[in-house]
């Protein structure tokens, strides 16, 4: 890849940055849902696949407007936090204390996904791209209330199981 020298440069690798991030949660989500026991936690994980489908589908849709393509950018940060995800399912047994952890990976990823849509709303506006402004927005809300649910499942449930196993 060339130099980046330009903010419109730095806002073009930054979404195809997230679009590959995205196209790694989508092929690591159902993983985590079969490794999921607890009933809640396997339906978040659906829906969030099915909105993560959604955010590739926006970040294309940007870029497409912008004349670039999606790929040619890999998220090496992510695919860490894939390989720690992996990692948690093979390094822990089936039940409260693998869903703790699994919630766990799931938040990291939620806020690396924050930040990432944090950043390129913010270079959206510098370089005047106003019609990415809504969907990269509404993908940043539905970043955000998908973090607040798995908080919800991990502190309503999960978690206290997890405790009672020692």
């Amino acid at each position: 890849m060339a130099k980046v020298t330009t903010l419109k440069e730095l806002y073009v690798e930054q979404l195809q940055d997230l679009y590959s991030a995205e196209q790694q949660i989508i092929a690591t989500l159902p993983k985590m849902m079969d490794a999921a026991q607890n009933a809640q936690l396997k339906q978040g994980f659906q829906m969030h696949l099915e909105q993560t489908q959604g955010h590739a589908q926006r970040l294309e849709q940007v870029l497409q407007n912008l004349g670039e393509k999606p790929g040619g950018v890999t998220c090496q940060a992510m695919q860490g936090l894939v390989k720690e995800a992996q990692e948690t399912m093979k390094e822990t047994e089936p039940g409260p204390v693998q869903d703790a952890a699994l919630i766990a990976d799931a938040q990291r990823v939620e806020h690396y996904e924050m930040a990432g849509y944090g950043t390129v709303i913010t270079l959206a506006k510098q370089v005047g791209d106003t019609q990415a402004a809504g969907p990269l927005g509404q993908t940043l809300q539905e970043e955000k209330q998908t973090d607040e649910k798995l908080t919800q499942v991990a502190e309503s449930m999960v978690n206290p199981q997890a405790a009672q196993q020692g």
